[in-house]
């Protein structure tokens, strides 16, 4: 299943990506309900299938699986139920808003560590984003003007499923609830002016996240997954996730080892070579600018720079 997050007029709501239409899962599954008899429909779908996306995702398997019988449900009605909206009437918004912890993982593809003159890590390098960074897929990145080395970074992104903690690599992807595409936009300058990257990966609107979270049950195998970005319709970066130095299953072991994670938290796993910072001559984003950010069995992620004035 293919879940968003979308906005109809002032309504914010979790949907789901079918047949190229949003369902509503939350009134679908209200009508459901109530056509089979449930007194407690709304109740049962308040619970359930809330409006907020790490809400939806604390529910765990229940909700999942209320949410696959409101999209079946929702199939058999006409394309002019309530509850379904065509794709261009609805603005897609990122799929997770406001996630307790963004936890990125930095130098974590070969020919990318190689490429900005460092050494394999012997662990996984650890920065953060904040909640703030977080834009939709059909919102512009902002290019502050506080530098103008703004650099893309696809990444291929999963967000945490249920409370993890000491997890073992076996049974990692238990504690994953889906898969999305994130652009690490980095203002390179700021990142590199000190030992630590926080404040150059951190700043508003640095996060494009999206289309949609792919759960866990429909892309079970992380590895493997063709990842590339474009921009312009350059090609600019092209690798495969089984080109991870610490594969998911290693970064939930290795992460849930130093802090508990929760429902909703989103890691970023890296990304491939090919930055702009890395080019010769260096190649930063500009105002008007695309970059379109492609994982195979995912979607694409695209966005458009626009400057920000003082």
């Amino acid at each position: 299943m293919k879940l968003v997050t979308f906005t109809i007029g002032q309504r914010k709501s979790v949907g789901a990506f079918e047949n190229e239409k949003i369902i509503d899962l939350h009134a679908a599954l209200v009508q459901h309900l109530t056509e089979v008899g449930e007194g407690r429909a709304k109740e049962i779908a308040n619970a359930y299938i809330p409006q907020d996306m790490v809400e939806f995702i604390e529910g765990g398997q229940t909700s999942l699986k209320y949410a696959k019988k409101a999209v079946e449900f929702a199939l058999q009605a006409e394309d002019s139920s309530p509850f379904i909206f065509n794709r261009e009437d609805v603005r897609l918004e990122a799929p997770v808003q406001k996630p307790q912890k963004i936890i990125c993982v930095g130098l974590n593809y070969r020919e990318h560590i190689l490429e900005m003159g460092r050494e394999l890590p012997t662990n996984p390098v650890l920065f953060a984003k904040f909640a703030n960074a977080i834009i939709g897929p059909e919102d512009h990145i902002p290019h502050h003007p506080i530098s103008e080395q703004l650099d893309y970074e696809a990444e291929f992104t999963f967000v945490i499923g249920k409370r993890a903690k000491n997890v073992n690599q076996e049974n990692a992807l238990d504690y994953v609830a889906g898969y999305t595409i994130c652009n690490d936009v980095t203002y390179r300058d700021i990142q590199r002016r000190t030992p630590q990257w926080l404040q150059g990966k951190s700043v508003d609107g640095a996060a494009p996240m999206g289309p949609w979270l792919v759960t866990a049950d429909e892309l079970q195998n992380p590895s493997g997954l063709n990842i590339s970005s474009y921009v312009n319709g350059e090609l600019r970066q092209q690798s495969n996730t089984e080109n991870l130095v610490f594969s998911v299953q290693k970064l939930v072991e290795f992460i849930s080892n130093l802090m508990t994670l929760e429902p909703g938290d989103v890691i970023m796993t890296g990304t491939p070579h090919g930055v702009g910072f890395a080019m010769e001559p260096q190649q930063f984003l500009k105002d008007g600018d695309t970059v379109r950010i492609e994982v195979e069995n995912v979607g694409v992620l695209e966005n458009k720079v626009q400057k920000v004035e003082k």
